[in-house]
């Protein structure tokens, strides 16, 4: 068993002291892996920035072109918007975001892994074709995703995006892809504002957009029963080729940022059964893609989870624990209602 590490030692340059998407996150991730002796069972890749052939695939040339001449600039820090800055070779260090993902998929697809983890950062699921959003860029796992539509045989992607907020950029590059199914769970309503029940794709891609938008409370109970009952199923009929997990850990109840109940076992839980989905489905065809997550303790341990569960360790690591809110999870049953009648599991 060969599991892909990918990240790479420039993503610290991406910071903004005091902003929640800070260079700390990497570097607990990277302490954690190393300290309990992960990063070095794995194999450690360095990527390179992703060529702007395929960022075109998901961008438009005038972002591309934007984000060129804001990095000519070479000011400290800039602002694109309220919530994402860019520093100083900010679009170089996007594009080797993007491209840790597509090394990650390039190595699993290639068969020189069986799976991948792609730590990388700024995050992408937010980035919208035309402009940034959400402490996004550049659509890391989109970009990826068209790559490998593109230099492989394959036509079915899985992208399940366990991020506490809609991924409403990747959403928004596939939502009329038969190709491609996209299942996001989130907080609603919540930031970006998107992921309501009723969005499942348009022309070709409709139903191929599955949206799990969850009000605050919900926890490990209810997220396993959401992956028994609606992403199982879903994965099932789709039959994919490859699964691509956007990886956020903002879900977790620690997390500043969000108001879900996940604790770091109810996360491993999640992992093992998509890597289980991926065993069944795709030959163990998996990547994991960083995303969010702002309490770094949960954060590190959720991604030394990730590398226990691809590298076949039943060890979880959760020094936080459970909730201390300890009243029931709302009723899911209504959801789960809603869901497979809407896409007939």
């Amino acid at each position: 068993m060969t599991t892909a590490y990918v990240t790479h030692p420039r993503y610290v340059e991406h910071h903004l002291a005091g902003h929640p998407e800070h260079a700390g996150r990497i570097r607990a991730i990277w302490q954690e892996l190393d300290t309990a002796g992960l990063s070095a069972r794995m194999k450690r890749i360095e990527p390179f920035p992703v060529a702007e052939d395929l960022i075109a695939n998901v961008h438009s040339r005038a972002y591309m072109d934007t984000l060129r001449q804001i990095e000519r600039l070479s000011q400290p820090v800039m602002h694109l918007n309220a919530d994402t800055y860019i520093t100083p070779n900010g679009y170089t260090l996007a594009r080797l975001a993007a491209g840790g993902v597509v090394r990650a998929v390039d190595e699993v697809l290639s068969g020189r892994a069986n799976n991948a983890l792609a730590a990388v950062r700024p995050p992408g699921h937010h980035a919208m074709p035309a402009y940034s959003m959400g402490f996004c860029i550049l659509g890391n796992v989109p970009i990826a995703a068209c790559y490998a539509l593109q230099e492989y045989d394959i036509g079915r992607i899985l992208i399940v995006d366990f991020d506490v907020h809609h991924g409403n950029g990747t959403e928004a590059m596939f939502y009329d892809d038969d190709r491609v199914l996209f299942i996001s769970t989130h907080q609603y309503p919540f930031y970006p504002g998107t992921g309501a029940v009723n969005d499942i794709g348009q022309d070709k891609g409709k139903g191929f957009t599955i949206n799990i938008p969850l009000p605050p409370g919900h926890g490990d109970k209810n997220y396993a029963a959401l992956f028994e009952r609606v992403v199982w199923p879903a994965a099932h009929r789709f039959q994919p080729e490859l699964i691509i997990v956007s990886a956020g850990f903002d879900a977790h109840w620690a997390d500043p940022l969000a108001g879900i109940r996940l604790s770091l076992t109810g996360y491993s839980h999640l992992t093992h059964e998509l890597i289980r989905m991926a065993e069944q489905l795709c030959g163990g065809k998996i990547v994991f893609a960083l995303e969010g997550g702002y309490n770094l303790t949960a954060l590190a341990h959720g991604v030394r989870n990730i590398a226990h569960a691809l590298l076949g360790d039943d060890e979880v690591s959760d020094p936080i624990g459970l909730p201390r809110d300890t009243s029931p999870e709302p009723d899911i049953s209504p959801l789960l209602h809603i869901l497979q009648t809407l896409h007939g599991l």
